[in-house]
């Protein structure tokens, strides 16, 4: 049996041709940085290999990585989708190892993408009662 620091390195991961790396996050930001450890500062789960795993996929000859997730939390109350990650939270998955994010409302292609690409990608597969206000705040900090 293989160890977890051989099967979780990159370098190992990236030799597999068209590797897809699926993880799920608490919460992406416009950017495309994924929490996935903490909420709103606090530690909830560890990261299991995500991070290595969607680098791996990045540097995989045609590999992708997936991160999905519910578009909201408490019962629909927060949106994952937001424009910063909170103060304290932990990005686990870096943004440019992110290709997809995908909720129940569609998929958001950010791989080689622009901020104000992203940005638009992300509120498209916000929850549709959270997108005005991601936009507004999306303007504040001229993403958009």
């Amino acid at each position: 049996m293989w160890s977890a620091r051989y099967v979780n390195d990159p370098r190992v991961i990236s030799r597999e041709p068209n590797f897809v790396s699926i993880n799920a996050s608490l919460a992406v930001d416009f950017l495309g940085q994924c929490a996935s450890e903490t909420i709103q500062g606090h530690y909830y789960s560890s990261s299991g290999g995500q991070s290595d795993f969607a680098r791996g996929a990045a540097y995989s000859e045609g590999g992708q990585s997936f991160i999905v997730m519910q578009s909201t939390a408490r019962h629909g109350e927060i949106s994952r989708i937001v424009a910063q990650l909170a103060a304290g939270d932990v990005v686990t998955t870096q943004k440019n190892t992110v290709d997809k994010v995908v909720t129940e409302f569609g998929v958001a292609e950010l791989r080689g993408r622009s901020i104000r690409e992203r940005t638009r990608a992300l509120i498209a597969v916000a929850h549709p009662k959270f997108r005005d206000e991601l936009e507004r705040t999306a303007r504040q900090l001229r993403y958009l």
